[in-house]
């Protein structure tokens, strides 16, 4: 009988070329397949709710596959977490409905970045230093525009797949998370390649100073701007919940 095989999981992603399987190339996506392939006897191919850039954490990704086996859920985890590298946490291993996609079934993918005052070295795989106080009250001036449904294709990278740039975005905030420390969360039906990295390069360029303070207004008013895209380092942004 035919399994659909959901597994809910977090990573650290620095040590990884990114999410998506690529040749000779150590991937999240890469690494658990190679486990599942030992595991089934066949290859595996997993569809994933997003796929993170390099260096990009997740504390939780949803993937499934369907395969024909009569190993159970718990089993599978088991196997999972005690053969993947540590970097990798199976969370959760579960049967779903034949028709459930962990893409195509997800109603929300959420985010956060973290951004600090303090370079750290304990900090630095997972939070951006940046070199100047952080007002939470501009900043979340700044990002307020980002809420509702927008053309975001000045905020994407050249190589994104995606058919459509128009995407809904339902949350756009800054939260202190401690007195050196403030993470952006965002929310949206889906996102773009590099989307939130622009975003964020985006305000912290406004919040600096190093653009007009209009300027992410004019991204969204005329996507097909020619715009000067700031992209900003990988290693403070967490892809943290996929709503179902």
């Amino acid at each position: 009988m035919e399994r659909n095989i959901k597994i809910t999981y977090s990573y650290d992603g620095s040590e990884f070329f990114g999410f998506q399987r690529q040749p000779k190339l150590r991937t999240v996506q890469g690494e658990i397949e190679k486990i599942l392939k030992i595991l089934f006897k066949k290859d595996i191919d997993l569809v994933s709710a997003g796929r993170t850039d390099r260096g990009v954490h997740a504390k939780k990704q949803v993937s499934n596959f369907l395969i024909h086996s009569t190993i159970p859920s718990e089993k599978i985890k088991y196997i999972l977490n005690n053969s993947l590298p540590k970097d990798i946490y199976i969370e959760n291993v579960e049967d779903v409905a034949l028709d459930f996609s962990s893409r195509y079934s997800a109603t929300y993918r959420a985010y956060e970045y973290f951004l600090g005052e303090d370079q750290n070295p304990f900090q630095s795989r997972y939070v951006t230093f940046v070199n100047g106080k952080l007002d939470l009250e501009r900043l979340n001036a700044i990002a307020a525009p980002l809420v509702g449904v927008h053309d975001f294709c000045n905020f994407k990278l050249a190589d994104c797949s995606s058919r459509t740039s128009e995407r809904e975005m339902f949350e756009a905030r800054f939260e202190r998370v401690d007195e050196k420390t403030v993470k952006l969360c965002v929310k949206a039906n889906a996102f773009l390649k590099s989307q939130i990295r622009i975003i964020v390069g985006t305000i912290l360029s406004i919040y600096f100073n190093r653009r007009p303070e209009n300027y992410l207004i004019e991204m969204l008013n005329n996507p097909n701007g020619k715009y000067i895209k700031d992209v900003a380092e990988p290693n403070g942004l967490h892809l943290s919940d996929i709503g179902y």
